[in-house]
């Protein structure tokens, strides 16, 4: 059988056996007392500002952060009790971000729901902005604010609503653990996307190493607009042009053309779920489940767990650490962040906490390219990784623009495939970074001269 899949791509090892059969825990702390901390921002775009201070009581479902700005997204308490103080705190990536950090009282009262506050049953016309309301962003990892991508440009019409259900990453099973439990809410909250633009497809799309997830899906699916769509099993397959490319044929140009630009949206699965909550329920995003796991966990599980809670308390969950690790990683091994601290707080990206010891988490010197070409093969994108890497190595950022550095997905295909292990990624997250940081530069010199007018 000839799964869809795209060109390019690599297999590193699955490493989804250690949590693929553990079913979903609900971890919720009830002593009184236990700090939650919420970054001010948790998704792309404009940070938020605290809507409470200092003293202030708050419910499980409170809006506690929100900006005006519309690439961004509401933060909401996912326990009841009090805001202790509003300082800059670590967080997952290592940097230090203002956060609200709130004392729990362990009671857990909530705050009335979303639909509440709107007093009616929502109509597809008001999801978009409901789904704004609840917070909800990508929870794949990437956290782009979901009502943006549920408003394309007027002239740009939507004929595929793509759920990323391949899960690609090595280690992680949320997704497919969510697909095996909660079937039905997954459902639902595509057809809700589907409200919204009536004339779009609707695929759901799981990696072939899924079939549990492949088998339910498909038996309560009953939309003839849904179609559960098995593709090959190789990463990146859940990059979003990849996973365009595999479903409709379509190719996404490279930067800074979008998916709506070929008539497609691309939702994680959670991101589905999520949907569907807040729709029905008017539950905005409170929680998430995380996979625990790697060679360096007691018992890896896959855990329902508050926004905020520390991740040291997930580790504690999953009885500690049986060996010490090397590396631990808040996400997948491809793309995740490597940690400083277990002592930061769960944010809405956080998909997995990867924790690896010494023979598993090895990374070996840099070396000469020898140009075998292998980054070349496997680059979904297909650039040319060794030339990207050279032109920036040599600050070469006009050679960089030229190859297409800035296209870079950032997936570390190249780099796992490269016999010198190259630092491939690292150089071209570089290479945007100089990129982001001219283009300010440039617009904060041209809005002096404007002013000085």
């Amino acid at each position: 059988m000839n799964l869809p899949t795209f060109l390019g791509g690599v297999h590193p090892p699955e490493g989804k056996a250690l949590t693929e059969n553990k079913a979903i825990e609900k971890l919720m702390p009830t002593t009184a007392g236990e700090l939650f901390v919420y970054p001010l921002s948790q998704h792309i775009g404009a940070p938020c500002s605290p809507t409470v201070k200092k003293g202030d009581a708050v419910s499980v479902g409170q809006k506690i952060a929100d900006s005006d700005a519309f690439v961004s997204a509401p933060i909401f308490s996912a326990v009841s009790g009090t805001v202790k103080e509003i300082a800059p705190k670590m967080t997952v990536a290592g940097s230090v971000e203002q956060c609200i950090v709130i004392e729990s009282d362990g009671q857990y009262t909530k705050a009335p729901s979303l639909l509440d506050e709107l007093g009616h049953k929502p109509k597809p016309d008001e999801y978009v902005k409901l789904i704004r309301a609840a917070g909800i962003v990508g929870m794949g990892g990437a956290c782009f604010p979901t009502h943006v991508k549920l408003a394309p440009p007027k002239d740009k019409p939507i004929d595929w609503i793509i759920v990323n259900a391949a899960e690609c990453e090595p280690y992680l099973s949320c997704d497919n653990r969510l697909m095996i439990e909660s079937p039905d809410e997954i459902i639902r909250g595509l057809q809700y996307v589907l409200e919204i633009f009536p004339g779009a497809q609707g695929v759901i799309a799981i990696e072939n190493n899924k079939p549990e997830a492949i088998a339910t899906m498909t038996e309560h699916n009953k939309n003839p607009k849904i179609t559960i769509m098995p593709h090959k099993v190789k990463y990146p397959q859940g990059a979003e042009k990849m996973l365009i490319k595999s479903v409709t044929g379509r190719e996404v140009p490279l930067v800074p053309a979008l998916p709506s630009d070929v008539g497609c949206i691309v939702l994680n699965t959670r991101t589905t779920w999520q949907i569907c909550k807040a729709i029905e329920e008017g539950l905005p995003v409170i929680e998430r489940v995380v996979s625990v796991t790697g060679d360096a966990v007691a018992e890896p599980k896959n855990l329902q767990v508050p926004l905020g809670i520390s991740v040291r308390s997930l580790v504690d969950a999953c009885g500690g650490f049986v060996h010490e690790p090397a590396k631990i990683i808040a996400g997948g091994p491809m793309m995740g962040l490597a940690m400083r601290s277990v002592d930061v707080p769960v944010v809405k990206g956080t998909s997995g906490i990867l924790a690896l010891t010494s023979k598993l988490a090895y990374i070996a010197e840099e070396s000469a390219c020898i140009r075998c070409g292998k980054c070349v093969e496997a680059c979904p994108m297909h650039l040319e990784p060794t030339l990207v890497d050279r032109a920036v190595r040599l600050r070469d950022y006009a050679t960089f623009q030229a190859h297409g550095g800035e296209s870079c997905i950032e997936c570390g295909s190249c780099a796992y495939e490269c016999p010198a292990s190259r630092h491939l990624v690292q150089s071209f997250k570089n290479g945007k970074a100089f990129i982001v940081a001219e283009r300010k530069k440039a617009a904060a010199l041209a809005k002096q001269k404007a002013e000085a007018k």
